[in-house]
């Protein structure tokens, strides 16, 4: 059995259908307390990675768990996670981190997940790490302006990144939680091309088929936006990767082709996928 945490998430609702898809027993845990709709043969369970005893009942049986933690994990034990899976029988973890956890190894922002990655290293499990750079699900956050105004505001408006459909990171979480020849890897996952907010924006606008106007803000107008739902260092951190990227978060990663065989999908399908959520 696999153990998919943050199940109902943009990455792990993908996750849990490619692996239930592929024959796996699979468990789906979320902290959420709304009903969940899981594919047929999936067993929900709800539990707070804060509260490591509230997972035994998932971890039961388990052989693999997937880890992904919400914001940058500073609230949470890993070793107290860890050890109630290696309870339950897990061998395997694949953690779900951050690209930023190895561009930026100073950053206080990340710093939780660079500690979670270093715990999951010594667990005694197989272990992988997924680094993911920013997710194209991020636009989501231009959803309510989108619908109400046709318009976009951003700061950087023309700084390029190559923002990773969660979906590629679900189908290549699947595929390494299910092959042990991934045991030991870190992977930095990317999309196929660098897309500026602006671009993202005129393609959001094309596959509604309406212009949208972007507005570019100012640092402090972004900051001020993000400070009402992110802690003070991870706001910080973010801005610094969209206004000024290092040269590594701007290279496309070759690992997502190199694991499922296929290039990462561009920001376009995922627009084309999701257009509902911005109609």
């Amino acid at each position: 059995m696999i153990v998919v945490t943050g199940a109902t998430g943009n990455v792990g609702r993908v996750l849990v259908k490619a692996l239930a898809a592929a024959g796996e027993r699979v468990t789906a845990v979320s902290r959420g307390t709304l009903p969940v709709s899981t594919p047929a043969g999936v067993r929900y369970h709800q539990a707070d990675l804060a509260e490591p005893e509230t997972l035994r009942p998932a971890l039961d049986g388990a052989r693999a768990l997937f880890l992904l933690v919400s914001g940058a994990g500073a609230h949470l034990n890993p070793s107290d996670i860890l050890d109630t899976a290696k309870a339950g029988g897990a061998q395997r973890v694949v953690l779900l981190s951050s690209q930023a956890a190895g561009t930026r190894p100073q950053s206080v922002s990340h710093a939780p997940l660079r500690d979670i990655e270093q715990v999951v290293q010594n667990s005694g499990m197989a272990w992988t790490i997924l680094r993911p750079g920013g997710f194209a699900s991020n636009a989501y956050a231009w959803t309510e302006s989108v619908r109400t105004q046709r318009t976009v505001a951003a700061p950087f408006g023309d700084v390029g990144l190559p923002v990773v459909d969660p979906a590629d990171i679900a189908e290549v979480a699947a595929t390494v939680l299910r092959d042990d020849r991934h045991a030991g890897r870190t992977y930095e996952l990317t999309g196929p091309t660098l897309t500026t907010a602006r671009q993202r924006a005129r393609i959001i606008g094309e596959a509604l088929g309406r212009p949208i106007r972007f507005v570019e803000q100012t640092h402090e107008q972004a900051r001020a936006q993000m400070m009402r739902f992110m802690p003070e260092p991870v706001v910080d951190g973010t801005l610094a990767i969209l206004g000024e990227p290092t040269p590594a978060e701007q290279r496309i990663s070759e690992h997502t082709e190199q694991i499922l065989g296929r290039a990462p999908r561009p920001f376009d399908d995922w627009a084309q996928r999701h257009i509902h959520a911005f109609r």
